[in-house]
């Protein structure tokens, strides 16, 4: 027999119950902002051009622009459209912009923990390292939110074996790290069970722009066609749509300038969806839950499936 993660079983989506989202909306659709900040020198980051031997100057300072200039920009756009931002920060942005992270927090945007810094990878430590890693980045936005944050994306999406056991038991209550639904689904940790809620690794700009070497308008008009066709979908069931952003890729103008443009055309669609942040996703997740069902929700690996989708 294969070797299976035990987090969750197989589960076809044209088979499960039916729900609403809030206002009777049948799409959900968030937008996942990444703020990152690089270690000088050394440590993982995306490229530009092929990076020579350190200190790659060219492929930092394109990285560090995003958070001086592009992140601004986008921050203007989202004003300008009312939109909500899920923020996924790395705990390191505190330190080095904390101007950006404040304004964030006062336009309301949900802060999210992705790691220190997107220079390392979690999967690559030992588990008390790996513990230490999240004890920490939860502390600082903690620390600097006021209240600890909900919702976890690892840098570069690496787990190890433990990792969902380690989010739930320092108190995270959902997790972006699974792209293998179009609904939110209740994952098995030690600790009792975690939301995974849709994160694109399509309508994504890395995977598009840094992999796939696609252009700004092929980018956004992705986006639009994503958005088109999931809104059909959803008449049959209810689908959560995530748009997943980096300012040092999509806050470049010409890039902004598309993205704009596709945004735009999801706000036109405001009152047939539910414009919202990836935590108000899990809290209406959780509402649906009530002391009964919760308690049949598996809590330990291997345990038998009882209740494993949003709905």
């Amino acid at each position: 027999m294969l070797r299976d993660h035990g987090r969750y079983d197989y589960s076809a989506i044209t088979d499960r119950p039916d729900y609403q989202w809030p206002g009777g909306k049948r799409l959900a659709v968030y937008i996942g902002l990444n703020l990152e900040h690089f270690a000088f020198g050394e440590g993982l980051g995306a490229e530009l051009a092929p990076g020579g031997p350190p200190p790659d100057i060219l492929n930092y300072a394109w990285r560090d622009y995003g958070n001086r200039v592009g992140a601004w920009r986008m921050l203007d756009m989202f004003d300008r459209l009312d939109m909500p931002v899920s923020v996924i920060a790395n705990s390191a942005m505190y330190a080095y912009a904390p101007e950006l992270m404040a304004a964030h927090r006062a336009r309301g945007d949900e802060i999210l923990g992705h790691g220190r810094t997107n220079s390392e990878r979690q999967s690559t430590l030992d588990k008390r390292a790996e513990t230490d890693l999240i004890a920490e980045a939860t502390r600082i936005l903690t620390e600097a939110e006021g209240k600890a944050p909900k919702g976890w994306l690892s840098p570069w999406i690496a787990e190890s074996l433990e990792t969902p056991d380690l989010l739930t038991g320092a108190g995270y209550r959902y997790t972006l790290n699974w792209c293998m639904d179009d609904q939110p689904i209740w994952m098995r940790t030690e600790n009792g069970p975690v939301l995974s809620i849709p994160y694109p690794q399509e309508a994504n700009d890395i995977p598009s722009i840094v992999a796939r070497k696609d252009g700004a308008v092929y980018f956004a008009d992705m986006i639009i066609d994503n958005f088109d066709e999931m809104l059909e979908q959803s008449a049959a069931q209810p689908l959560v749509m995530g748009i997943a952003l980096h300012p040092y890729l999509v806050g470049q103008p010409y890039r902004l300038r598309h993205l704009r443009r596709a945004l735009t055309h999801i706000n036109a669609h405001r009152d047939r969806i539910w414009l919202t942040r990836s935590g108000d996703i899990f809290d209406d997740c959780a509402a649906r839950v009530n002391a009964t069902a919760e308690a049949q929700l598996p809590r330990y690996k291997g345990a038998d499936e009882t209740f494993m989708e949003c709905g």
